[in-house]
């Protein structure tokens, strides 16, 4: 059962609406409004006008927003996640992990919120007294992907009310129907007017128009690093606050001394969460030389146990790519490693379907290869053999990606050494898992600007305001 409004959404008097489609069959799940230019508009112009009471409420009060609106949504937790698998693909128990990782980023806002404090500096003008304090930015606008289409939203919209700024959400036309969800939950939260809304739209027209929006003064976005350009560039003549989570090709490296099937498990489990289809995933698969045969025996075997079909059935452990599209991607980046050498050790089953790329293990990948280079946003583990710590280093810093990175090894000294010299923004070290409310979440070079989470994240939605107070 979806929540109402969705039910509702393509008998309600839209001028248009677009369809929702499930990945692993195909099939029409539902509708959502296909809202135009005058739309964005409408629902900037509300969130200004919203602005300046949202803004001057208690951060206590602004808490107690967040934390109704975080209920609402733990009261539709298993209708959220059924939603999310239907309209994304992922298998159920993923989505349900989404649903508490995006409720996590509530709570954690909620608290934050009244935690910003400023500063009192010390005085080089005699007589005065000066102060600096984070002031929020104003009207925010977040840009949401079809990966995650729940825990995106909620990380950046939470962050920005948190902050004092109003919001406007325009997720993935892949997947709106969450985002209505989520939106419906804010209305039993009762935010007050303008202050939360969402905008769905099948064409990017609507997110370019609320991007280069005069009114608007803050923009969140997480998508490719070809979008992000563009958004940089459309956001540059209002000079807005742009706040970038772009993509990721991360370089997951063993050393001679890992744990061999520890570091299996982590490596699975980095590079087949979401189909693979996650900013996160391990793309890059760096084994020493020394450990190589054993760890790919291992890696095959686990692959070789995952399962692929629709997110619905509950044995299985990989759903479909969002559409067939990015299931042709991946296979044309198998196929031009295939070409210049590479071989595939292991390609497993999957059901059929447009939308379906089963597991692929590549052996032998090198730099003249494209899955070098191009992000892989879906199952392909292309291993790669090194011999030497800075080789690796230097390999693995050959991109033009730097959000995450992954070691194992069994030496902390080397663990801290290699660490640091990886251009990454975060490195995970004997773990798949690094993520979460508390974590400043972000990259470097062409993977971002700024962070998600932390005290970071609701301060990226604010600017200092500094007073001189002179005393007459």
């Amino acid at each position: 059962m979806l929540p109402s409004t969705l039910q509702q959404a393509s008998q309600k008097d839209y001028a248009a609406t677009f369809a929702v489609h499930d990945p692993a069959t195909g099939s029409q799940i539902g509708f959502a409004p296909d809202q135009t230019l005058a739309d964005a508009d409408e629902a900037v112009a509300r969130a200004a006008a919203a602005f300046p009471a949202w803004s001057a409420r208690l951060a206590s009060e602004r808490a107690a927003y967040l934390r109704r609106w975080r209920d609402a949504l733990a009261a539709q937790a298993d209708t959220l996640a059924e939603l999310i698998t239907q309209e994304q693909g992922k298998p159920l128990a993923e989505a349900r992990g989404e649903v508490a990782y995006g409720l996590g980023f509530v709570e954690w806002f909620a608290q934050e919120a009244v935690r910003v404090n400023g500063s009192i500096i010390a005085s080089h003008l005699p007589g005065s007294r000066l102060m600096a304090t984070p002031a929020p930015l104003g009207v925010a606008v977040a840009i949401t992907p079809w990966n995650f289409p729940l825990a995106m939203i909620l990380r950046k919209a939470a962050a920005a009310l948190a902050a004092g700024c109003t919001v406007v959400v325009k997720p993935s036309p892949e997947t709106p129907l969450t985002a209505l969800a989520i939106a419906e939950a804010a209305q039993e939260a009762e935010f007050p007017d303008g202050v939360y809304a969402t905008l769905t739209g099948a064409s990017p027209v609507l997110g370019e128009r609320l991007v280069a929006h005069p009114l608007v003064r803050a923009v969140s976005f997480t998508g490719s690093t070809v979008v992000g350009r563009r958004i940089l560039r459309d956001a540059a003549p209002t000079v807005k606050r742009v706040l970038l989570e772009l993509g990721g090709h991360a370089p997951f490296i063993v050393f001679e001394d890992a744990d061999m099937d520890a570091a299996v498990a982590d490596c699975v489990g980095a590079k087949f969460v979401t189909s693979g289809q996650d900013c996160l995933a391990a793309n890059r698969i760096f084994v020493h030389r020394s450990v190589h045969d054993a760890f790919v025996d291992k890696l095959v075997t686990a692959t070789a146990a995952l399962k692929v079909g629709p997110g619905t059935d509950p044995t299985v452990d990989l759903g479909p790519m969002i559409h067939a599209g990015q299931a042709q991607v991946c296979a044309d980046q198998v196929e031009d490693a295939v070409a210049k050498g590479a071989v595939v050790r292991f390609q497993g089953y999957c059901p059929e379907g447009e939308a379906y790329f089963a597991p692929v293990i590549l052996d032998g990948v090198r730099e003249d290869m494209r899955i070098f280079h191009e992000e892989t946003f879906g199952p392909v583990a292309p291993v790669i053999i090194f011999d030497d710590e800075d080789e690796v280093i230097r390999r693995a810093n050959d991109s033009v990606y730097g959000l995450a990175a992954y070691i194992q090894t069994a030496d902390l000294a080397r663990a801290l050494r290699v660490q640091q010299q990886l251009d990454y923004g975060m490195v995970a070290v004997n773990t798949d898992r690094m993520t979460g409310p508390p974590v400043p979440f972000g990259g470097r070079r062409q993977s971002g600007l700024g962070r998600e989470g932390a005290q970071q994240g609701l301060l990226d939605f604010t600017d200092i305001k500094y007073l001189c107070l002179h005393q007459r």
